[in-house]
């Protein structure tokens, strides 16, 4: 399996980038280090990146603007081959437009059971709260400070007599735990047949009276009613082939051929379903489109969905 490719991002010492780089190094990884990057020349974690052969880049935020400092930054992301970046003790708040650029591929992880005690003093907070337990959270990084999607969480019991600084460094080794599991989960999503599946069903049960029935002992979608017809199901690497996909209507076996023809990386010709025209969305590849998924979903219901239906659809679309 090729691995994915993750810049980590630090501001200090960088246990938690370490944490990552040498979990990349287990047999089973998924992900693999590319580029160390801070926003502090002086850094610890950079010259460890370095000892252990890993790509580094610094530059200093005192004196530019943190559009310019982020767009920098982003350079060297993208230079390093990145496909993910993880902030690990990042101590800088993006800029809108880099948060946007890697919507949905960075990650960061907070000294909190979020959704508590977002920002600073996280260790303090909890305390004064009488909480009994505190914790680290990995979320996605969104516009809102510590308030994209949690990925994962771990847990550590608050002990009588903690201080903050006793505290956080529990929750310190809890997080060197939490990271790169959830890490190598992420990045493990594009292929992970369950992960798949749910987003796949999502989706489609998104369609207007939409319901799911099994076919061959296979996941399918259907419109509603006695009378309803499939639109949509889901290939598990069946009859002996590497791809898990959806599979949806086209016009025809003259399309389908088309389709495979212009892009054999998201489309291919299913054994058995194909000779009638249906087309296999590949799901388990690096960066599938999830708009084309949703687009030959919806236009795969309009093909058998009753016309009380589809007119519904039509107005809405035009608005």
């Amino acid at each position: 399996m090729t691995l994915a490719k993750v810049a980590v991002l630090i501001s200090g010492s960088g246990t938690n980038m370490a944490a990552l780089l040498y979990a990349s190094r287990m047999p089973d990884s998924p992900y693999e280090i590319v580029l160390v990057a801070s926003n502090d020349p002086h850094a610890g974690g950079l010259a460890l990146a370095e000892a252990e052969g890993i790509p580094t880049f610094a530059l200093s935020h005192k004196g530019m603007s943190r559009e310019d400092h982020d767009e920098a930054m982003d350079g060297a992301i993208r230079k390093s081959g990145a496909e993910f970046v993880a902030l690990a003790g990042y101590m800088r708040i993006l800029s809108e437009p880099m948060v946007k650029r890697w919507e949905g591929r960075m990650l960061n992880i907070h000294p909190s059971l979020l959704p508590k005690y977002k920002g600073l003093h996280t260790h303090e907070r909890a305390l004064e709260a009488g909480d009994a337990q505190a914790g680290a959270s990995v979320h996605l990084v969104s516009a809102e400070l510590d308030g994209g999607e949690v990925l994962g969480q771990a847990r550590v019991a608050v002990m009588s007599g903690d201080t903050p600084e006793v505290l956080a460094r529990r929750v310190l080794i809890a997080e060197h735990q939490l990271y790169p599991r959830v890490l190598a989960e992420f990045v493990s999503r594009p292929f992970n047949r369950d992960w798949l599946l749910g987003e796949l069903r999502k989706r489609a049960l998104a369609l207007p009276e939409a319901e799911e029935r099994p076919s061959h002992g296979a996941p399918g979608w259907r419109s509603g009613g006695k009378s309803g017809k499939y639109f949509a199901y889901f290939s598990d690497q069946h009859h002996g082939e590497d791809h898990i996909a959806l599979l949806a209507k086209t016009s025809g076996p003259d399309e389908l051929a088309e389709l495979v023809e212009r892009d054999p990386v998201a489309f291919y010709k299913p054994a058995y379903y194909g000779a009638s025209g249906w087309v296999g969305v590949i799901l388990n590849r690096p960066g599938c489109d999830w708009s084309q998924v949703e687009y030959w979903l919806q236009r795969s219901w309009r093909a058998v969905a009753p016309k009380r239906l589809t007119k519904m659809l039509d107005v809405a679309d035009q608005f």
